[in-house]
């Protein structure tokens, strides 16, 4: 078992990485598919025991199969914990009778071995202490349906643990939508290739803790095909910031314009400036409703403020700064409209959060090519007011929303939510830090000021998008891990990003 890797595939190019494994690549010759099967087996089973060590103290293991590899992987499993003295029944969703190629081959040697094998009924029972789905694999496209669904309800209903074979049986390995009904699993072990699906949407709820295993395919396999996405590491984003020089002065990182805070919504553009200047921005000015400077001077006195009440106003302060930042409570009313569309027409990259999103979705007239450089970042349902969806068609299939928003309004975007995607130029990021902590009022404005904070630095907007999302989610894992997920604020956590930032960097360059 090693660590999650960060190329990400739909299943099928994981099909084609497993095709070309056993058929071979250049100098590699290729691996006999049932010998494939029987590692991929004695890796689940290695992680079994491991996790569960009461099967080798008496306690049982109940394996669900299913049709194709992922059932065969199966047969296997419960031929091992046999070999291990282990109490081991096989039910099978599919007749045995029907199985084919290596499945078929895996089925006769759980046979042969003495393997208990039963057949699902309606009246099947749970009786495993320790549960394995080895149901329906990576090559579901439909709803589950018959046997399999209500299989799969009661094993939901069990309260047994479940391990997941290769993917919970029920999730899309593309998308991380649930197809009709689906395991939840505690552990998920995964093989050759890790999909895509399981680490956004409800793929990441569903796995439970989710291990990787190659399966020692030859790593020139892996060189015949491009990633569908690259999940977001530490070590990747240190290739990101550069650290400080000694002679660097503030105005070498930028100047970030934040826009926004209509009437009563003071808080949205303090904690989107405070996040900015804490992490990296040479000057943060912010441009809101006059109501509201003696607030802003007051809670953060690094920050410059300016009171606009018409976009002419907005206009005229632009001629300095480096990066727009438009939309944390910034409302829907004709101020916000101009303001928003004063910041389209700047010749300056962009970031566009919040009702911004909103704004841009229903006035057509602010739909309009722009030279430089611009950046969305919505929730699922700004998302799908921007392409005029359903939000739960959002969640169905966050990668081709993601795509989608991208191309339509050419722009660099940030999905958020659990598993956020990051889209820019035909390329695709995908988060997996993060905590359902950050489930409150004030993140996205935090994130708004982080991103404008590294664009303003001269880091390029695919890069700036994929550090800020990651320091952003890993700030709130560290604050997480010292308070708890329950109560976070949005500006708890400001202080763990800087920290997070300063860490990849390292020290001040000489």
């Amino acid at each position: 078992m090693r660590s999650l890797p960060q190329e990400l595939y739909t299943a099928e190019q994981v099909r084609q990485l497993d095709r070309l494994a056993i058929e071979g690549v250049a100098e590699s010759p290729g691996i006999d598919g049932f010998e494939l099967m029987g590692r991929a087996a004695k890796a689940a089973f290695s992680h079994l025991l491991h996790q569960y060590p009461q099967l080798e103290e008496g306690s049982s293991l109940q394996v669900f199969c299913g049709a194709g590899n992922n059932g065969g992987d199966g047969y296997l499993m419960a031929a091992l914990a046999l070999e291990q003295s282990i109490p081991v029944t096989v039910t099978a969703l599919k007749n045995p009778d029907d199985l084919t190629g290596d499945a078929q081959k895996a089925f006769e040697y759980c046979r042969d071995k003495g393997v208990r094998i039963v057949l699902w009924r309606n009246d099947s029972t749970i009786a495993g202490d320790v549960l394995v789905d080895a149901m329906l694999g990576t090559g579901l496209s439909g709803d589950v349906r018959g046997d399999y669904q209500l299989a799969i309800e009661r094993l939901n209903l069990s309260e047994r643990p479940v391990v997941a074979v290769d993917i919970p049986s029920g999730l899309s390995a593309d998308t991380g939508a649930v197809l009709g009904d689906a395991v939840q699993a505690d552990n998920t072990v995964t093989f050759i290739g890790t999909k895509q699906g399981l680490l956004t949407s409800e793929g990441p709820r569903l796995c439970g803790t989710l291990h990787f295993a190659d399966l020692n395919v030859p790593s020139v396999v892996y060189d015949q095909l491009e990633p569908a996405s690259i999940r977001l590491t530490q070590s990747a984003m240190r290739l990101i910031p550069t650290p400080r020089k000694r002679s660097a002065h503030k105005g070498d990182y930028g100047h970030v314009l934040i826009v926004g805070g209509n009437h009563g919504m003071p808080g949205a553009v303090i904690m989107a400036a405070e996040a900015a200047i804490s992490c990296g921005a040479g000057k943060v000015t912010v441009a809101t409703r006059p109501e509201h400077l003696l607030a802003l001077a007051i809670r953060r006195p690094e920050v410059m403020t300016t009171g606009v009440n018409h976009r002419t106003e907005l206009q005229s302060i632009l001629h300095d700064k480096t990066v727009l930042v438009v939309g944390p409570g910034i409302g829907t009313d004709q101020w916000a409209l101009d303001l928003v569309d004063e910041a389209l027409n700047a010749e300056l990259p962009l970031v566009l959060d919040a009702d911004a999103l909103n704004l841009l979705s229903e006035h057509s007239q602010l739909r309009r090519a722009r030279k430089f450089p611009m950046m969305l970042t919505p929730h699922p349902g700004e998302a799908a007011r921007l392409l005029e969806m359903d939000t739960s068609a959002i969640q169905k299939d966050r990668f081709d929303a993601v795509t989608r928003l991208s191309e339509q309004y050419d722009a660099c975007v940030v999905l958020k939510g659990a598993g956020s995607l990051i889209r820019n130029d035909g390329k695709t990021s995908l988060c997996t830090a993060g905590n359902p902590g950050m489930a409150v009022a004030g993140m996205g404005d935090v994130l708004s000021g982080v991103l404008g904070a590294l664009l303003a630095q001269k880091i390029p907007i695919y890069d700036a998008a994929r550090l800020g999302v990651w320091l952003h989610a890993s700030g709130a894992d560290a604050l997480a891990q010292r308070q708890g997920e329950t109560g976070l604020l949005a500006t708890d956590i400001i202080p763990f990003i800087r920290q997070q930032l300063n860490d990849l960097t390292g020290s001040v360059d000489g």
